[in-house]
């Protein structure tokens, strides 16, 4: 049955199982993440033996919803799709446990619906275990990405894996996974921090469909007494918008937004300028249901969060409702202004960040659109500009970008902020640098300060001064460096300049040699050694003439001398008819030149001299010298 379309999820082992599930499993055909489920050999049963794995998806951000045992070592796993919506199926997270030491497994992940990534570009999954928390990427060799004739033609992942300790609990996931959990134990954690100086506040926006919190923090210092004079200036506040986790599986947009946070809450001055002049409005996760139950990008109801702005119900998307309300409110504010609308993302298909905006029929502001991604990017080393892409696309109208664009005010910029993730090329182009979470972090911080170079340049923030920047760095540099990290004294006087000693100082003369060439036949023999300068300014040099020659072989005729002298009258009989005729052609050319001369003398023209050409030995050139022959040359 070749021609038939099969249900990616349907069964396609080599060993049949039974209909019934085994009695140390939870629902194992069904799709929902499989919890606790067993896979013993074809012909084995009752209690697990060590190497039967073990896999479990039923926890938070986990994702798995089948998983089979087709060979020996090999195991074919099944995604389990968004709920409510089949079409989605990219983001895995679950864990396997009951192994052998040294067991080695070959995973196939055969129902991935998306067969543009970069699976072949450097992107691998991760792996941790219990006694090694920290996430690492496998190795390139033991990962592959292929469409497969064996699954019905679909794209097939598999990575080979080696477990090396018999007590850990491995967990695999495409990515590293930001939960739900997560977000709230560290919004308590900053907010128990901060004391009493209050510089964020935190309240619940609204409840999503399953009664989780979508927060929101407002980061700004502008409301004290002291900036209220400040505030009557501008007329209105500045407003930054910042949301992120709009679909449930880009967790690497959470570490970017915890790492803008972190730089807003935190000590640098940029952040004590932001907080003094803007005020930020940080939405962490916009899509809490999808995030909590795994899915790859819709929410609860099956409906992608980003692609629902322009149509959003209160009772089918709550949180995108509630945020649109909150848009609006600030928008018809005659007290606040949105300047910026940033919607964090993570992208599987292109490495590095960039970012997406919109096109508008306004030249001015379109130009004005464009200045903060051009800042961004010399900010940023991973930003990759051929990836940024500026457009009206239909397909995207129920975005986030195009629904401020066409809802909200002429002054909100909206932007989509992609991060990769895989990783980002070096400076060759070819070497790719995978992200960590500290380099996603890093992308958070770089926002910031791009947001402070954005308002320096449109006149907003003043300009400091270089030497108040020097005064303000060198201060802060000796106060947090430690003395361990202080360079070593050293001698002053090994920098100080001596004075030169005072010592006589002569002109040396200049050595020069005349490339002036005499053309005249009679040359220095009766003919008064006239030189092809007649400016004057070139010695006359006299000519030894050998016997038979003619001055036309210029310096040769030295040379020349003694052989000619040896040579017969009759062989240049001819020759010296020729010269002759030459030389009386040039005779009368040169009368007419005298007589145009003296013509020109006479009706009072000034004619300057001919240019000449010296050779100058530089060794020996002093400024006396110099000064010396020029006054030579005007005498």
């Amino acid at each position: 049955m070749l021609g038939i379309a099969r249900d990616p999820l349907e069964h396609t082992s080599m060993y049949e199982r039974g209909s019934d599930d085994s009695e140390d499993s939870d629902g194992e055909g069904g799709l929902g993440n499989v919890s606790r489920v067993i896979i013993r050999p074809p012909g084995q049963s009752g209690k697990a033996k060590r190497g039967h794995l073990c896999f479990d998806a039923a926890f938070e951000t986990g994702n798995l919803g089948k998983a089979e045992l087709v060979g020996e070592f090999e195991y074919d796993l099944f995604l389990r799709p968004d709920t409510c919506n089949p079409r989605f199926r990219f983001w895995f997270n679950f864990t396997v446990d009951n192994v052998k030491q040294d067991q080695r497994v070959l995973f196939n992940i055969v129902n991935i619906s998306k067969s543009r990534n970069l699976f072949n570009s450097g992107l691998t999954p991760l792996v941790k275990s219990s006694s090694r928390p920290k996430w690492q990427r496998l190795s390139k060799r033991q990962v592959f990405f292929y469409r497969s004739a064996m699954h019905q033609g679909h794209y097939v992942l598999s990575f080979g894996f080696n477990f090396d300790k018999e007590e850990d609990v491995y967990m695999f996931a495409l990515a590293s996974p930001y939960s739900y959990s997560r977000l709230q134990s560290y919004l308590n954690v900053i907010d128990a921090r901060q004391g009493n100086e209050k510089r964020f506040t935190r309240c619940v926006l609204i409840k999503s469909l399953q009664n989780r919190n979508v927060d929101l923090l407002t980061i700004d210092q502008v409301t004290h007494s002291q900036r209220t004079t400040n505030r009557l200036e501008r007329s209105f506040i500045r407003v930054i918008v910042i949301l992120c986790r709009s679909h449930s599986s880009e967790a690497p947009a959470s570490h970017v937004c915890q790492g803008l946070i972190e730089f807003l809450v935190g000590n640098h001055p940029i952040a004590h300028v932001l907080r003094e002049n803007f005020v930020f409005k940080i939405v962490p996760m916009v899509n809490p249901d999808g995030v909590f139950l795994g899915n790859n990008r819709c929410n609860l109801m099956g409906q992608d969060m980003n692609r629902n702005w322009h149509v959003a119900s209160e009772f089918t998307q709550p949180e995108l409702h509630a945020i649109r309300n909150v848009l609006k409110e600030l928008d018809n504010s005659d007290t606040y202004q949105i300047d910026f609308v940033i919607d964090l993302h993570a992208n599987s298909s292109m490495h590095g960040c960039f970012i997406y905006g919109n096109t508008y029929e306004d030249v001015y502001r379109y130009e004005r659109h464009l200045v903060f991604p051009r800042l961004f990017a010399s900010n940023a080393k991973d930003y990759v500009a051929e990836h940024t892409m500026f457009n009206a696309d239909e397909r995207k109208a129920g975005s986030l970008r195009r629904y401020c664009c066409e809802r909200l005010s002429d002054t909100v910029n909206a932007y989509t902020l992609e991060v990769s993730m895989a990783g980002h090329y070096l400076r060759d182009g070819k070497t790719v640098a995978l992200y960590n979470e500290d380099g996603y972090h890093r992308v958070g911080r770089n926002v910031a300060r791009t947001l402070l170079q954005y308002y320096r340049f449109i006149n907003v923030l003043p300009v400091p001064l270089v030497s108040e920047m020097r005064l303000q760095g060198g201060g802060k540099r000796g106060r947090g460096r430690p003395r361990t990290h202080h360079s070593r004294s050293r001698s002053r006087t090994r920098y100080e300049v001596k004075p030169r000693a005072k010592t006589t100082r002569c002109h040396a003369p200049i050595s020069y040699t005349n490339l002036s060439i005499c053309y005249d036949s009679t040359g220095g023999v009766g003919g008064g050694g006239v030189s092809s300068d007649e400016g004057g300014f070139s010695p006359t040099r006299p000519l030894t003439i050998a016997p038979g020659s003619s001055t036309f072989s210029g310096c040769r005729n030295y040379r020349r001398a003694a052989t000619a002298a040896s040579c017969g009258h009759d062989q240049y009989s001819e020759l010296s008819s020729r010269h002759k005729r030459v030389t009386r052609a040039r005779e009368r050319e040169r009368e007419r030149e005298r007589e145009r001369e003296h013509t020109i003398e006479s009706m009072g023209v000034c004619v300057p001299p001919k240019p000449y050409l010296s050779i100058i030995d530089l060794n020996q050139l002093t400024r006396g010298s110099l000064k010396l022959k020029s006054s030579s040359f005007d005498s």
